[in-house]
């Protein structure tokens, strides 16, 4: 929870996700895209029928995600 905001609250629908991957493509890629203020929601591009994981931009630091290797600003 974030703020007193439940992550999987926020609507995701209209996400942008943008993809790094790890080497070749060819395994499937993580995706990422900002749902919110400080808030992402993570997935899987080899599993694009799973519901992506959420998180607060400090969990993704403590995980060691940084958003810029997605072409995106935290």
């Amino acid at each position: 929870m974030q703020n007193g905001i439940d992550l999987y609250s926020l609507d995701i629908d209209s996400a942008s996700f943008v993809k790094a991957c790890g080497g070749p493509c060819t395994e499937g890629c993580v995706t990422l895209a900002r749902i919110g203020d400080q808030a992402w929601a993570l997935g899987d591009s080899k599993r694009p029928e799973a519901q992506p994981l959420r998180f607060t931009t400090e969990e993704l630091d403590q995980a060691g995600i940084d958003p810029a290797r997605f072409g995106l600003n935290s």
